[in-house]
């Protein structure tokens, strides 16, 4: 490898993925690594080149399931303070891609700017919740975005548009590049309507999301015009389990890891759901969460 020592010395082997992930479930990852800069991510580019390594950039993990077998990828992690800065200029919000979504609301509502409340206790990375499309049913991060800034698997730098970036339900053309930037419009507003909001989707949240447990959010995308979480209940299918993976009691779009859950375990009962559902429905649901195998 014609790679700088420092480089060499910061690529780990010894990263288990139930410690990087919401679920927690996963093994271990062949490669992992935290570049400190933009250059370093380009040379641990190279390295993933020259190894013919499947790359796999996490954020906060909070949306992926990790094979128990592990992966025999390369894992990198945008964690260094050279991918956490923000700035604003008048309503526009320029911010890096491991900037968390937490923090970004909060700046921007201390600014009365509105937009980002609508995230309010989605957990992850801006860079994560783009190439997700992350959002509620009224809003996706997508309708906030100028453009974004990607880094592709040749450690070429481009600006993409937001036609571009291919924005659509819970979905993206951002999966196989590297998030490192967006422009995001916002909105003049009061703080006081912010909190409104805010307030708003947390009480609606804590009745009816299921966090007491380790798990990914919601498993699968809602069908056009429906919920996966009201097919899923119709069907019968909360507090079913395969192992220590269950369906929440609570949010049937929820499962839940209440222990020792495998990714097998989450996969058994992923099968179920979509047995069951297309059987009494006739739909056929798809997984929201990000399955790394």
């Amino acid at each position: 490898m014609n790679l700088s020592k420092n480089l060499e010395n910061k690529i780990r082997t010894d990263i288990v993925l139930k410690s990087l992930t919401s679920f927690k479930i996963g093994g271990r990852a062949k490669y992992y690594i935290e570049p400190a800069t933009q250059e370093e991510l380009k040379k641990t580019l190279i390295f993933a080149k020259n190894k013919k390594l499947k790359i796999y950039c996490i954020g906060a993990g909070s949306n992926i399931l990790a094979s128990d077998k592990g992966i025999s990828g390369i894992i990198i992690k945008l964690n260094s303070k050279n991918f956490k800065s923000f700035k604003f200029q008048d309503d526009t919000l320029i911010a890096q891609s491991g900037c968390l979504l937490s923090t970004l609301l909060q700046r921007s509502r201390s600014r009365g700017l509105s937009g980002l409340e609508y995230f309010i206790g989605i957990p992850g990375t801006l860079g994560g919740a783009l190439a997700m499309n992350a959002g509620i049913k009224e809003k996706n991060i997508g309708d906030l975005v100028e453009d974004v800034t990607i880094l592709d698997y040749n450690g070429r730098t481009k600006i993409l548009s937001k036609d571009e970036a291919g924005f659509s339900y819970r979905n993206s053309d951002l999966d196989d590049v590297i998030v490192l930037s967006a422009t995001l419009k916002l909105k003049k507003s009061s703080k006081a309507g912010i909190d409104r909001v805010i307030n708003d989707l947390i009480t609606a949240r804590k009745r009816s999301q299921d966090w007491s447990f380790p798990c990914a959010g919601c498993a699968f995308k809602n069908p056009a015009n429906e919920s996966a979480g009201r097919l899923i209940d119709l069907c019968g299918l909360k507090g079913i389990r395969v192992g220590d993976a269950q369906v929440s009691l609570k949010h049937a779009n929820f499962i839940i890891n209440r222990g020792n859950a495998s990714s097998s375990d989450v996969l058994k009962l992923i099968s179920i759901i979509k047995r069951e559902v297309k059987k009494r429905f006739k739909i056929e649901l798809t997984e929201e969460i990000k399955i790394w195998k």
